[in-house]
């Protein structure tokens, strides 16, 4: 019923920009409004759903150009925050931060593109690390993220093990599987739905612990769509009509993975085939909440993270349920 309603309010879009824009060329995008869409990684199956809405009009139909950028060396957010980009990606443990700075960025998050936490740890099985309280003794690669090191310390405590004794060093590469399977280090963070899935293509004998199962105050947002708030402030038709055509890309992906992944090879052809196809599986089930529904936050789930980092100490004020909307959705 859902992915019904969205098409329907494509559909209805689609009429629309045809009434205002008269008979013109389907070549002539002057009618359109030009968004930008900033990305916080290099293009992979967290953003399929913005493909497909690409490439099956859903974004024209709403009278939209979509031009997905890849993040500069500032990041995804600090773009959006600027003014540069409309929308962008973000994660919420980097997101507390940014709402906390003395100048906070002016964002606001609009739609969940994952619906639970998939991160968590991954190592060579003949380490033994099949619980956080494993990592005790270990060399574990940081990301040196916001509030990293206090989800593992949380994480180590709670399963009965000494952080202390946690060896930390800076990630000396982007390749998880090379990291652990060469034995750089004995542990990083990944997310399941990438390089766990990698390394199972690759015939790795892995072990893989989920930070939200082990603390459910983890099972926190990401990632998840940002939104320029003087944008949305500004042009909240604008940012509906965005959201919506998103959604109806994202519910495409659930129900048709393979083709979806198809889209974003025949967008990206250099990413490798088969981990597409089967991370696109993968999160065919992980994108939408128990309800089915795409993009949603939950209050009380995000409300319980930030109160988390604040009393971590990670940011210096309490936000609460402050940061998100589901007004768009």
């Amino acid at each position: 019923m859902k992915n019904k309603k969205v098409l329907l309010t494509i559909l209805i879009l689609a009429i629309s920009v045809v009434m205002m824009t008269g008979c013109g060329s389907e070549e002539d995008t002057s009618h359109l409004t030009t968004i930008n869409f900033v990305l916080e990684w290099a293009p992979n199956t967290n953003h399929t759903g913005v493909y497909v809405a690409l490439a099956r009009g859903y974004y024209e139909a709403a009278g939209l150009d979509v031009r997905v950028l890849t993040p500069p060396e500032t990041g995804a957010t600090a773009l959006v925050a600027s003014g540069r980009a409309e929308f962008g990606v973000s994660f919420q443990e980097a997101f507390g931060v940014e709402l906390t700075l003395a100048e906070p960025m002016p964002l606001t998050a609009v739609a969940a593109i994952i619906s639970h936490n998939n991160s968590g740890i991954i190592s060579m099985r003949e380490r033994g690390i099949d619980d956080f309280s494993m990592l005790e003794g270990m060399t574990y690669a940081s990301w040196q993220a916001p509030g990293e090191l206090e989800i593992l310390r949380q994480t180590m405590t709670d399963a009965g093990g000494d952080f202390n004794q946690l060896l930390t060093v800076p990630a000396p590469a982007t390749d998880a599987i090379a990291m652990i399977r060469t034995g750089l280090v004995d542990a990083v963070w990944v997310y399941e739905g990438w390089d766990v899935i990698a390394a199972r293509i690759a015939g790795v004998d892995y072990n893989f612990i989920r930070f939200a199962e082990a603390s459910p105050v983890l099972d926190f947002y990401t990632p998840f769509i940002v939104v320029n708030n003087d944008f949305k402030e500004s042009y909240p038709e604008i940012v509906r009509a965005f959201i919506q055509a998103t959604a109806a890309g994202y519910q495409f992906a659930i129900e048709n993975p393979r083709e979806a992944a198809q889209i974003l090879l025949d967008a990206v052809p250099e990413l490798p085939a088969d981990l597409i196809f089967a991370s696109q599986e993968f999160l065919a089930g992980e994108y939408a909440g128990a309800d089915g529904r795409w993009g949603f936050f939950d209050e009380a789930r995000w409300t319980a993270f930030f109160d988390w980092m604040y009393e971590q100490e990670i940011i210096p004020t309490p936000l609460g349920s402050n940061g998100f909307t589901n007004e768009f959705l």
